[in-house]
């Protein structure tokens, strides 16, 4: 079996194990790879594994003898999952493979809003802390008792309400399906509505769909506590960045902390680039090297599943017998 991953840097830059892919046969990594490199670079290939290079109808000739195609992410909308249906190659996904780095990540936003590690550190190398035993750059703010909405209970956003509730949270959440409570208290599934205007924090955990785009506007904001914290690891266009700005700007939020944009790379008129009270770090929640390792083991396991007859996380409808 010959794997071809067509942009694998960002996934494993080097500190981590390919092993489990080269086991099942020969194994070719690019770093990176433009549309106009595709058709020569998957010559060959059984199987070609991408992370955000762009698949579909355009490349179905060079992409004749392929057998199946991987996402080394959870999401899909880069590979055209329906037009490959069409000619019967499965589309697979890998799921679950952060959910504890992604709740850890969504804590470290939480708690920079609260603590300021970072201002506080920077001022400390300034020289400010000359002159006092101690002082501090802006309130700080303990998490005691306060309110945490979490919008989408899944694995993640479970796992971030098991943080809460360590840290002495109150904790409601929004999701479709409202079955297995959690056994901590206190705890009640709440509308959207009621989770908006109760919470103190509100952590975002939905997928990104016609329903939830833009969630976060202006309405939902108005409807919400005055200084309330928002923290988004999901999908950047949950919320109407503009509407946040300026919510920002008349202390209506009271912080945004964000692992994720609308459009990525942002460009230099994203006004949340330039708003206050904002913590912004690069889509990288997913990628400590215990969740990027478990994405190639996840991998290799669908692809050693595929083709034993057995398909695992295949998100078009194609039978392993069809191709």
């Amino acid at each position: 079996m010959k794997i071809v991953v067509l942009d694998g840097q960002v996934l494993n830059p080097g500190d981590i194990s390919w092993e489990p892919l080269q086991a099942l046969g020969e194994l070719v990594v690019y770093p990176d790879t433009t549309q106009n490199d595709i058709a020569e670079r998957v010559q060959g290939a059984d199987v070609v594994l991408v992370n955000k290079v762009r698949l579909g109808t355009p490349h179905f000739p060079a992409l004749s003898r392929v057998r199946l195609i991987g996402l080394l992410a959870t999401g899909y909308d880069n590979v055209d999952v329906a037009a490959f249906q069409t000619i019967n190659v499965p589309v697979c996904n890998v799921v679950a493979y952060g959910i504890r780095d992604v709740a850890q990540h969504a804590f470290a936003l939480l708690l920079e809003l609260c603590n300021n590690c970072g201002l506080h550190n920077a001022s400390v190398q300034a020289g400010k802390w000359r002159d006092t035993w101690c002082y501090w750059e802006k309130p700080l703010r303990c998490l005691t008792d306060l309110t945490i909405g979490i919008l989408g209970f899944g694995a993640i956003g479970r796992c971030v309400g098991q943080l809460a509730n360590a840290f002495g949270m109150r904790v409601l959440a929004c999701n479709r399906s409202q079955a297995n409570p959690p056994s901590y208290t206190p705890f009640a599934y709440v509308s959207a509505e009621e989770l908006f205007a109760r919470s103190d924090v509100i952590s975002l955990h939905c997928p990104l769909t016609d329903q939830t785009r833009a969630i976060i506007n202006e309405h939902t904001i108005s409807t919400m506590k005055p200084g309330v914290f928002i923290v988004n690891t999901a999908r950047g266009a949950l919320l109407d960045e503009e509407a946040c700005a300026k919510a920002l700007e008349r202390g209506h939020i009271g912080g945004l902390a964000c692992d994720v944009l609308a459009h990525e790379p942002p460009t230099q008129d994203n006004p949340l680039l330039r708003a206050k009270n904002t913590i912004i770090t690069p889509h990288m929640a997913w990628a400590t090297s215990h969740a990027r390792q478990n994405i190639i083991d996840l991998m290799a396991t669908n692809i050693a599943n595929w083709f034993a007859g057995k398909p695992t996380n295949i998100v078009n409808a194609v039978s392993p017998q069809s191709r």
